[in-house]
């Protein structure tokens, strides 16, 4: 996850302030990622999506309605998802060893991996699954049907407004909100086949919401795959503008050029960045590498700065960025 830039004296240039001439501006003390602060919300949402999960596979066992059933299993993966969450966060917030420098932050990006990739999983399900219907409508008790559907709305909606806040924080938080959504959109849609149903016998309701409601959460777990990606990918954060940052620090007193920049996210909120700096000659490289790491933090959220300063610039060969 580090990167190592390797010079033409064949000296490794790595993020460590005993480079000569170089300043390591990592704050080595991992502190709360925007996920770890969502613990308690997660519990709660947790707490609620596995007791209506009970209530809804009893309420389709009784009413015998294979729509409460599915939206049973929908929900347990919801339950999974959000567990999986936890779970990361609780791994994310284990300390650096030698071996994992940087800790164990990339942990919640996975679990928005796997959670994404579920999501589509199940898109994909329910699109088969109102193909199915749409040949063959089946017979479905619509109201007890109607009764735990709004039931489920009802608790969808509590942990999407406890989840909401989290989800613009954290990836991983952002993963476990989308799952949430999902399930509340099923939700909407089950309520409207049921009404619809109920009141006109018409049985193809049921299916082609379905299939509205899979089409409707594909495009935004694209997003969320593709951030998810991104960030293993090691690519420069979006909100991250490496054009602008090298003109600021080019700017600087004292920097006559930057090069070898890199951006880049350890997990959701917290960024790293390397870059080679050269100074003019009446620089002072403290100054210069204080100056740097500070614009970093305060303007582009960077919290993990190494500097590498020098006198003169590496050959154009061995530039990156």
């Amino acid at each position: 996850m580090g990167h190592t830039h390797r010079s033409g004296d064949g000296h490794d240039h790595q993020n460590e302030h005993r480079q000569t001439g170089g300043s390591g501006g990592h704050a080595h003390g991992h502190g709360l990622t925007p996920g770890s602060r969502n613990k308690q919300r997660l519990r709660v949402v947790l707490a609620l999506t596995t007791l209506f999960m009970a209530a809804e596979v009893l309420g389709g066992l009784y009413s015998k309605s294979l729509a409460l059933l599915a939206d049973a299993a929908h929900m347990l993966t919801d339950a999974g998802g959000l567990a999986l969450a936890l779970f990361a966060i609780w791994f994310a917030e284990k300390p650096a060893t030698p071996e994992r420098t940087y800790g164990y932050y990339r942990a919640e990006i996975l679990a928005a991996l796997v959670n994404a990739v579920v999501l589509i999983g199940i898109s994909g399900l329910i699109l088969y699954e109102a193909y199915e219907r749409l040949k063959t409508p089946p017979t479905v008790a619509s109201g007890p049907m109607m009764a735990i559907a709004a039931l489920g709305l009802v608790v969808n909606v509590v942990g999407l407004a406890i989840l909401h806040g989290g989800s613009r924080d954290s990836l991983n938080m952002k993963g476990a909100y989308f799952e949430l959504l999902s399930d509340a959109l099923t939700s909407v849609g089950v309520l409207l086949a049921a009404g619809i149903m109920w009141a006109t016998g018409w049985y193809y309701a049921d299916p082609l919401i379905s299939a509205g409601i899979g089409l409707f959460i594909l495009p935004r777990t694209f997003g969320l795959l593709r951030e998810a990606v991104g960030i293993l990918l090691e690519g420069t954060p979006s909100d991250v503008n490496l054009a602008a940052l090298r003109a600021a620090l080019e700017k600087f007193p004292g920097v006559a050029a930057v090069h070898d920049l890199h951006v880049w996210a350890l997990t959701s909120g917290v960024y790293a960045m390397s870059l080679h700096a050269v100074l003019k000659d009446d620089a002072s490289h403290d100054e210069v590498c204080t100056a740097i790491r500070e614009h970093a933090r305060s303007a582009f959220k960077i919290s993990h700065s190494t500097v590498q300063v020098e006198r003169a610039c590496c050959p154009p060969s061995e530039t990156h960025s």
